[in-house]
């Protein structure tokens, strides 16, 4: 592995100020910073950068930073510093649509199952900002349990993290070095990039549409991470297919 590149390093030392000073703000950070569902009061619109380099807890923190790290500076020196900021915060901006899409299907059916049992826009409002004020929520015979258990989920529950940055940056590395040899924890033979990384997709599409976590928390944004591989991986293709592989990418 080279030397780190300024431009990873300062995303790092960004990320870990960022943590540190949430840290000190402490719920008010998330409040501020995390990126929240648009319909949520506490949605702004520059919690849509500011969420890349928030983070839940230290083994949220050093897991991306330490991807980021590994893989970041070899793809820089390859790339050059635009284009692999492209592709980090263009995957980040990614990841961002691909988990609000997802929070628009779990919170419409819910939304318009109140509306169609004769809730008023005014009275699904109330009643969402009394259950999240409450903890708890009244359940109408007419309308599944589930149903609102998701619009609520989705209401409620804040995005952090560089992890859709990241995902970009892991996909795009796939992308051009696909046959390079890596190795991980616990297992003591090489496995090529385009499938170790590749695998790493596979298991986020299935969390994302089981909504079941094979690796990893219960509560991973799998349709973030899958927003940022994806937006990754195009970039990179299509760099990829439209340069001369004597050219840096600059």
């Amino acid at each position: 592995m080279g030397r780190i590149t300024d431009t990873v390093k300062g995303l790092l030392i960004i990320n870990v100020i960022f943590f540190v000073g949430s840290l000190s703000l402490g719920n008010n950070a998330f409040e501020w910073f995390a990126l929240w569902f648009p319909k949520n009061d506490n949605f702004q619109i520059w919690q849509i950068v500011s969420h890349m380099f928030m983070h839940a807890d230290a083994g949220h923190i050093f897991f991306n930073m330490f991807a980021l790290y590994m893989f970041g500076s070899h793809l820089e020196n390859s790339i050059g510093q635009k284009k692999f900021l492209f592709i980090y915060f263009f995957s980040g901006l990614g990841a961002v649509g691909f988990q609000i899409l997802f929070s628009y299907f779990q919170f419409t059916p819910g939304y318009q199952a109140y509306l169609d049992a004769g809730f008023t826009p005014v009275e699904v409002g109330k009643f969402i900002q009394d259950t999240v004020a409450s903890g708890q929520y009244k359940v109408y015979p007419n309308i599944p349990q589930e149903v609102t258990e998701r619009m609520i989920g989705a209401y409620v529950t804040p995005m952090v993290g560089a992890s859709g940055a990241i995902f970009g940056i892991l996909a795009a590395f796939a992308v051009l070095y696909p046959n390079l040899p890596l190795y991980i924890i616990f297992i003591p033979i090489p496995i090529k990039a385009k499938y170790l990384i590749g695998g790493y997709f596979l298991l986020d599409l299935y969390g994302g549409i089981t909504g079941q976590a094979i690796l990893g928390p219960s509560n991973v944004a799998h349709w973030a991470h899958i927003g940022g591989a994806v937006i990754g991986f195009v970039t990179m293709w299509y760099w990829k297919k439209n340069s001369f592989n004597d050219k840096r990418w600059y």
